[in-house]
């Protein structure tokens, strides 16, 4: 990565970025397919942005609390279960929504169809996470309980263990 790349300050000639319907960083997480949209690398990591298709009968992380980014969620399609804290919300196509730092949360398909929705997350701190976790993915397993939360905890992320 340049020293330009990793700066927030406006560049004097930004390229602007297009990516098309079948372009992009593909990520498979078990039933997940995910889209990287945006990476950070184009936004001066201020913005990453993911396209999530959550197979019917998805679970989701086990709920947790990011230190340094905001992540949202757009639901394009489908119906996603949230759940922050002790509450679940059912949002469907059309709800955005917005988890600040510190929040804790998680999400699932609980449904017979697919889910589809975009994800920002700002800044792009997690895109990376998302690279390591399809690593141990490649194995042929998911990975376990501890694996994930090892490297949650490299991108400012921990499980929320009050609520287990």
């Amino acid at each position: 990565m340049t020293e330009e790349a990793k700066t927030s300050e406006p560049q004097a000639n930004p390229a602007v970025s297009v990516v098309g319907p079948g372009d992009g960083e593909t990520i498979v997480l078990g039933t997940t397919r995910m889209r990287v949209l945006e990476d950070g690398s184009h936004t001066g990591h201020r913005l990453a942005i993911a396209e999530s298709v959550l197979a019917p009968h998805t679970q989701g992380p086990p709920q947790h609390r990011h230190a340094r980014h905001d992540e949202g969620f757009y639901v394009l399609s489908g119906t996603v279960r949230f759940t922050v804290g002790d509450e679940d919300y059912d949002a469907t196509k059309g709800t955005l929504v917005m988890v600040p730092p510190g929040s804790p949360h998680t999400f699932a398909n609980l449904t017979d169809q697919p889910a589809v929705m975009l994800s920002t997350f700002t800044p792009d701190l997690y895109v990376q996470y998302f690279r390591d976790l399809e690593e141990m993915f490649a194995g042929g397993r998911p990975p376990t309980r501890q694996a994930n939360i090892d490297a949650m905890s490299r991108y400012a992320t921990e499980p929320a263990t009050d609520l287990l």
